[in-house]
């Protein structure tokens, strides 16, 4: 069991991951990317309760991973984001443990070889179907055209489902509807 309590607005909120609903865990990605958040803070989001992140902190520290890293469209943002909550789930604090490194690069590789199974590829420009490498820094409007040409709703909703069922296998949390 994985208990947390973090403080958020002056509340003290409680996590008891003793159960997990990994179609929830991917509908809250696949919302949080619909309603505008980028591809990286979608996944980091829907996953901040767990590592103890305050939804703000999280969409701050996440933001730049977008569209590729900033639409350079290099690793995909939903790869990155899964990269970035396993650092929380296999944290490596310190420069002097090679053993937590190791199993922080590990858990990495694990993650980015589940959603490369799943979709093809882990870069963003390949994912897209893009012939270019970088875009113009500003971010496309946010239209229903955009949406329909897009995959990112689904590859961020992949990448939830392969955090959560991580989570199930691996920290003794059950599938449960909440």
């Amino acid at each position: 069991m994985i208990e947390k309590f973090w403080k958020i607005d002056e509340k003290y909120y409680f996590c008891n991951m003793d159960i997990i609903d990994v179609e929830q865990r991917v509908a809250r990605a696949e919302e949080l990317f619909n309603s505008g958040y980028n591809c990286c803070q979608s996944v980091v989001l829907a996953f901040a309760d767990i590592i103890g992140l305050q939804p703000t902190l999280a969409a701050t520290v996440s933001a730049p991973f977008g569209g590729g890293m900033g639409r350079l469209r290099e690793v995909c943002g939903a790869v990155s984001g899964m990269t970035m909550v396993a650092g929380f789930l296999s944290p490596c604090p310190t420069a002097d443990d090679p053993a937590a490194k190791k199993a922080n690069y590990a858990l990495v590789q694990h993650f980015a070889e589940q959603f490369r199974a799943q979709n093809g590829a882990i870069v963003c420009r390949t994912l897209l179907g893009l012939d270019h490498a970088k875009d113009n820094p500003t971010p496309s409007p946010r239209t229903a055209e955009y949406y329909k040409k897009r995959p990112c709703g689904m590859l961020v909703g992949d990448a939830a489902r392969i955090v959560a069922e991580y989570l199930i296998q691996n920290h003794n949390i059950n599938n449960t509807k909440l």
